[in-house]
C-alpha cells in the first residue's frame, strides 16, 4: 500500500516538475524570440548551388522560384497601394531580379519569366522598382537562350520606348527583331516610326495594338488592352480640357459640370472607357476620377526633338 502510494507520489512529482520545466521554455521562448529573416531573404541565391541542389527538377524549381517572384512583387504592390511602404519603393524590390534570374537560369526557356520579369521591372517608381536597366538585362539573357525569340528583342525596344525615352535605342532594337526569322513585318515599319515620331500617343497607341495583336499570352494582351484604354481616356482629357478652358472665363458659368451641362457644354458628366465620372477639380483641372481601374494614367513619354 506504501510502494502504491510512494509510486503514484513520484508521479505526481514527475508531472509537476515536467509542467514547470514546459512553463519556463514557454517563457524563454516568449522573451528571448529568434530575429526572423526578412521576406525578401533567399536561402540560396548563387545560380550554379541552386542548379546543382535541384538535381533533376530544374524545371519545377524554376516555377516555385517564378511564383515566389510573383508572391513577392504582389505583396510590395499591395503593401505600397495600402500606404505601408515609403515613397522611395527601388529598395523595397531589391530580391525582384535575383528570384527571376534564378527562375530563368533552372529553366532558360521559361518564356513567361523573362517578359513578365521585365514588364515587373520596369514599372516606375514608387509603385514599382523602376530598373529598366534590370529588365533589358534579362530580356537579353533571354535572348542568349533563345535567339529565335524575336518577341525579346521588341519587348527590350519597348523599355527603350517608355522607360528609357531613348528612340533611338528602341528603333535599333525593332530592327533587330525585324531581322529575326519569321519576326512580323511590321517591325521594320515600328523602327522607322520610332525614329521619326518619338514619342507622340500615335506612336504610343501602335505599340500598345502591336502587343494587344501579337501577344502569345493572355495577360500581355490584356495590359496591352488597358494601355490602349489609358489613351482613349488621355485622349478624352485633353478635348475636355479644351471645353473647360474656353468656358472658364465665361460670367456666371461655374467650373463644376453641372455648371458646364448647364450652360450648354456637355450633355451629361463625361465618363472614362470603364465609366467612371473624370474629375474636374475647382482650379478648372481634368482628371481620371480617384475610382477609375485605369489609375494611374502613364507618363507619356517626350516627343522626338526636331531633326
Amino acid at each position: 500500500m506504501t510502494s502504491g502510494r510512494s509510486l503514484a507520489g513520484g508521479i505526481a512529482l514527475i508531472l509537476v516538475v515536467m509542467g514547470v520545466a514546459i512553463a519556463i521554455e514557454r517563457f524563454r521562448d516568449g522573451t528571448y524570440r529568434l530575429a526572423e529573416p526578412p521576406q525578401d531573404a533567399l536561402s540560396v541565391t548563387s545560380n550554379t548551388a541552386v542548379g546543382r541542389l535541384s538535381l533533376g527538377f530544374r524545371v519545377l524549381n524554376a516555377d516555385l522560384y517564378w511564383i515566389r517572384a510573383l508572391q513577392y512583387y504582389g505583396g510590395v504592390q499591395r503593401a505600397h497601394h495600402e500606404g505601408r511602404r515609403s515613397n522611395e519603393a527601388g529598395p523595397e524590390y531589391g530580391s525582384l531580379f535575383s528570384f527571376l534570374d534564378l527562375a530563368t537560369s533552372l529553366d532558360p526557356l521559361f518564356n513567361i519569366a523573362y517578359r513578365f520579369g521585365a514588364i515587373f521591372l520596369s514599372e516606375p517608381a514608387p509603385a514599382g522598382p523602376g530598373r529598366p536597366d534590370l529588365a533589358i538585362q534579362l530580356l537579353n539573357k533571354g535572348l542568349a537562350a533563345r535567339p529565335d525569340k524575336w518577341e525579346y528583342m521588341q519587348d527590350i525596344g519597348f523599355v527603350h520606348y517608355w522607360w528609357n525615352h531613348d528612340y533611338k535605342a528602341a528603333a535599333e532594337a525593332f530592327e533587330k527583331a525585324s531581322q529575326i526569322p519569321n519576326a512580323p513585318w511590321w517591325l521594320r515599319s515600328l523602327a522607322a516610326s520610332t525614329l521619326a515620331r518619338g514619342g507622340d500617343r500615335r506612336s504610343s497607341r501602335i505599340m500598345w495594338t502591336v502587343l494587344a495583336q501579337s501577344s502569345d499570352n493572355d495577360w500581355l494582351r490584356n495590359s496591352a488592352a488597358r494601355s490602349l484604354l489609358q489613351l482613349d481616356a488621355l485622349d478624352a482629357i485633353d478635348a475636355l480640357q479644351k471645353v473647360v478652358a474656353t468656358h472658364r472665363e465665361r460670367a456666371g458659368v461655374p467650373l463644376t459640370w453641372q455648371g458646364l451641362i448647364r450652360a450648354g457644354a456637355l450633355r451629361s458628366i463625361p465618363a472614362d472607357p470603364t465609366g467612371t465620372a473624370y474629375d474636374l477639380t475647382p482650379d478648372g483641372k481634368v482628371r481620371l476620377g480617384a475610382a477609375s481601374s485605369l489609375a494611374p494614367l502613364p507618363q507619356e513619354p517626350p516627343a522626338a526633338p526636331a531633326s
